[in-house]
């Protein structure tokens, strides 16, 4: 692959900034520079003229979290180590998250510490990198970032890419604390299916996939046995969250959204979609930005239609391998 050539470390915007500045003196200038290169934002998004500005400061990490096979290995963000979601941030045996032992090897390898901001992107809208996201905060690592519209706006916008692989120096990271709390099981799912708890269930699919028309959509290869939706659920697609360009809407039009289905904040919310990934895209939307009380049922849709004897509601009453 030819290696894209790489940007200068800070925009156009910024150089203006800093040119305007001149008249104060070549003291003020780099004050400024250094100012415009370290500045975290609030938050937990980072956008790409931030990134591109700060791509060289050695307290960024910057970490890709994309699905489909060899993205990263064509080109990713300068300085961008790869974090593959089927086999680091998930065991390759059982059906769950990587463990806790197995994520402070991850971090540690990429050179992380507890003063290192870690910003995260990926493929597929950023919906696996807010699964790390997730993944991140169960495990209580402090300074993370999300990429606002990820690879697609980074690469819309013509920014660097490059095929290099980084090397940091190792680390020693040590996990403080487990929020097995952030997580949602079969059971808490059920529970608010059978008006045993007050929690709200967000089915964040497709209308189709929602109301039992389709088992999944069309391609992929990990199904349940019966179409619908957990009954109690309401309906906000993913996409509902995000501007065309693939950036988050404002903290104002998102509470309506939600908002016009119900949710509030004034009670829990639990997530899911059909794997967990999906659902992660909405947890950060809800959790990170709204700051609403949120877990996400990772085990979704292919769990909960797949389980026993559990109540189903599928409006569509499509039936499984029916002719």
């Amino acid at each position: 692959m030819t290696t894209a050539t790489k940007k200068p470390i800070f925009s156009p915007a910024t150089i203006r900034a800093l040119v305007r500045t001149s008249v104060v003196g070549v003291g003020t200038v780099w004050a400024t520079v250094a100012m415009a290169a370290t500045a975290v934002p609030d938050g937990a998004l980072v956008s790409t003229e931030w990134l591109a500005d700060n791509l060289n400061q050695k307290n960024i990490r910057v970490i890709e979290v994309s699905v489909n096979p060899g993205v990263y290995e064509r080109g990713h963000i300068p300085g961008a180590v790869n974090f593959s979601w089927h086999t680091d941030l998930n065991d390759t045996v059982r059906r769950d998250i990587v463990s806790k032992e197995n994520f402070e090897k991850l971090l540690s390898t990429a050179g992380v510490d507890d003063n290192t901001t870690v910003v995260l992107y990926g493929d597929t809208n950023n919906w696996f990198a807010a699964w790390g996201a997730w993944v991140f905060d169960i495990y209580n690592v402090q300074n993370v970032k999300l990429l606002d519209g990820g690879r697609v706006k980074w690469e819309a916008e013509n920014r660097p890419l490059n095929n290099r692989v980084p090397e940091y120096g190792k680390t020693q990271y040590t996990v403080s604390k487990v929020n097995e709390n952030l997580r949602a099981r079969l059971g808490d799912a059920l529970a608010v299916a059978e008006g045993k708890s007050e929690a709200k269930l967000l089915d964040i699919r497709s209308p189709d996939e929602f109301s039992g028309k389709i088992f999944a959509p069309s391609g992929v290869i990990e199904l349940a046995v019966r179409a619908g939706h957990i009954p109690g659920a309401v309906n906000v697609p993913w996409g509902q969250a995000v501007n065309p360009d693939g950036t988050f809407k404002s903290a104002e039009d998102l509470k309506k959204v939600y908002g016009a289905v119900g949710l509030d904040g004034s009670k829990p919310i639990i997530t899911y979609c059909r794997i967990g990934e999906r659902s992660s895209h909405t947890w950060f939307a809800l959790n990170k930005i709204l700051g609403y009380e949120v877990i996400n049922y990772d085990g979704s849709w292919t769990e909960y239609g797949n389980a026993v004897g559990v109540p189903v509601a599928n409006p569509s009453g499509t039936v499984w391998a029916a002719k």
